[in-house]
């Protein structure tokens, strides 16, 4: 049952689910022989049923944002479209209190025949723009895409991230109580990523209640008050954020095999080795400490870090450079492996990111033991404290390591610019 209330005040819930489950009925339809073909006319068919959500219960108040996670398979979407009213619970109840706006399956809608501009016009038309809007927004939906010399071509010439591109900048145009959101940030390069980003960081301030389905558990973290953590359609946990996400990555995850003995706390020397080896059993303790996961095909054994000097050092001075060697093991031939960082401050804002696919790098196969440097020739940040995020995982994002926010370096700023970054200037008198 799916029900709407116009009536309300803010203390009332943005969107309360109830005992909601949703069963889909798969028919067996595979006939392999003339003799099942001929059988099949006279047998009536058989069908299995396939339970996606069992009694999912929580609430989602009002200017909240809350992530939904889970392995492939757990649930997250469907429960998005039972939210959103694109599919019904097969019990229990939803009720949404505001106007959605559903960023699922963006493009759903889109004809191939029109051109883009054609089809911003459509699309916001079934979203309920006046023609007037429309009119006015065209040329800010197709820069925001960054599809403006495109604007007469038909969308079957385009790719199906630019189309995607297209559908979210065209969604976006609306301000919604309540926006529905799945794996946008999977969409686009890493430009376009950062301004989806920059528009739910927005919504976030206005108070804008989000719910927020995603892989990218650091996104997750960023955004979201509240996580719910699903496996096989059942609510395994819901609450803080950090909390379950811990949860998720250091108990859901214990199936994968975990690296041995792997310490390291800010006292360790920069050269001591993380991961002597594999082993099956993880100490879950020690998983929290550490903030590690992947299948550990590829396992990072070490980081480095030299100053301008090469120097082993973990403090450097804005200007200076900056070499990251990442050590690694691959316990088995991996081809086109891809090695990444993320640079975050103390606080948890995201600097900078890069990974040698990103860069145009092609390892080729590794096997055995390596090292991989990334040289920051000039550093841009001021004073601070910065984390390093390393990571190794396969072109399709199967993670064979991740390493978060396990490694440090300190920025003394010489001059005496504020802020977080040194951008380049020049005053002119004029």
């Amino acid at each position: 049952m799916l029900t709407g209330k116009i009536n309300r005040t803010d203390e009332t819930p943005a969107i309360v689910v109830r005992n909601v489950s949703k069963e889909f009925v798969i028919p067996h339809e595979k006939r392999t022989t003339l003799f099942e073909n001929i059988k099949g006319i006279f047998s009536p068919p058989s069908y299995e049923k396939f339970t996606a959500l069992k009694n999912v219960d929580f609430v989602v108040e009002r200017g909240e944002s809350v992530g939904i996670i889970g392995d492939n398979g757990s649930g997250k979407s469907t429960l998005l479209k039972i939210i959103a009213k694109i599919l019904r619970p097969t019990t229990g109840s939803v009720e949404v209190n505001g106007k959605i706006t559903p960023f699922l399956e963006l493009g759903v809608g889109f004809q191939p025949d029109l051109t883009a501009k054609e089809n911003i016009e459509v699309y916001s038309t079934i979203m309920g723009i006046s023609r007037k809007d429309i009119a006015k927004n065209i040329d800010n939906v197709l820069d925001f895409a960054g599809m403006s010399k495109f604007r007469d071509t038909k969308l079957k010439n385009f790719s199906s991230g630019m189309q995607v591109r297209l559908a979210f900048a065209t969604a976006i145009q609306s301000t919604p109580d309540i926006l529905l959101v799945d794996e946008v940030l999977a969409v686009g390069d890493i430009d376009f990523q950062q301004k989806c980003l920059d528009i739910f960081t927005n919504y976030k301030k206005q108070g804008i209640t989000m719910v927020f389905v995603s892989h990218d558990l650091s996104a997750v973290r960023r955004f979201c008050d509240k996580t719910l953590l699903l496996k096989n359609g059942k609510v395994v946990a819901f609450g803080k954020t950090s909390e379950i996400i811990d949860k998720y990555v250091y108990g859901a995850k214990t199936e994968e095999i975990a690296p041995e003995n792997i310490t390291h706390k800010e006292s360790d020397a920069p050269g001591n080795s993380i991961a002597s080896g594999l082993q099956q059993e993880t100490d879950k303790k020690q998983m929290e400490v550490d903030g590690r996961w992947g299948n550990h095909k590829i396992v990072i054994s070490d980081v480095q870090l030299f100053d301008k000097y090469g120097h082993q050092n973990n403090k450097i001075s804005t200007g200076d450079s900056l070499t990251i060697k990442i050590h690694y093991t691959a316990h088995e031939p991996i081809q086109e492996p891809v090695f990444g960082i993320i640079i975050s401050s103390d606080n948890d804002i995201l600097c900078y990111g890069t990974n040698t696919d990103i860069e145009g790098l092609d390892l080729g196969t590794v096997s055995g033991n390596g090292s991989i440097d990334i040289v920051i020739p000039f550093m841009p940040l001021l004073n601070g404290k910065f984390y390093i995020t390393v990571a190794a995982h396969s072109k399709n994002n199967v993670t064979y390591d991740w390493l978060d926010k396990k490694y440090y370096f300190t920025v003394i700023n010489t001059g005496r610019k504020i802020g977080m970054t040194n951008i380049k200037s020049e005053w002119i008198i004029v």
